[in-house]
């Protein structure tokens, strides 16, 4: 085993590494590493795979033959299990397509007519405790019940 000096010799033409520079040339630059994106059909493939593992082993032999961790196929089989299996299935991009204008238009038309209702309604709601004012004072029963 290699013994490394306890302090480094800054008068030393020898880089601290052990490499010398004509060495130095040689050194591989490994490129960033991007994160995997694995297609909708390759995803359900996997999980439809991972459910037919019956004997002890298979499950971890398919994810190591595939690069996989047993967390991602946990994510996947949740994302299945909760409905979102369509969220495996390829989106499109972009912006979402325009609502059908009929359908549009007729939301707008009812919209109008419920307000309208609404301002009739507290005009009647207002008209009602006018008419309970106007009995009170005249001492006139709306209830119907005579004294």
């Amino acid at each position: 085993m290699e013994e490394f000096p306890m302090s480094y010799d800054y008068n030393s033409t020898e880089p601290a590494n052990g490499v010398s520079e004509n060495e130095s040339g040689k050194i591989e630059v490994v490129a960033k590493a991007r994160r995997r994106q694995f297609s909708a059909s390759y995803k359900k493939r996997i999980c439809a795979e991972a459910d037919a593992c019956a004997r002890p082993g298979e499950l971890g032999a398919l994810l190591r033959r595939e690069g996989l961790h047993s967390s991602t196929l946990r994510r996947w089989r949740l994302k299945r299990e909760t409905g979102a299996l369509d969220g495996l299935n390829p989106r499109k991009r972009g912006p979402k397509p325009a609502a059908d204008p009929a359908l549009i238009r007729e939301l707008a038309q009812k919209d109008k007519r419920i307000s309208r209702l609404e301002k009739k309604l507290a005009q009647a709601e207002l008209i009602i405790d006018i008419q309970k004012k106007v009995s009170l004072v005249l001492g006139i029963d709306l209830d119907g019940e005579s004294e």
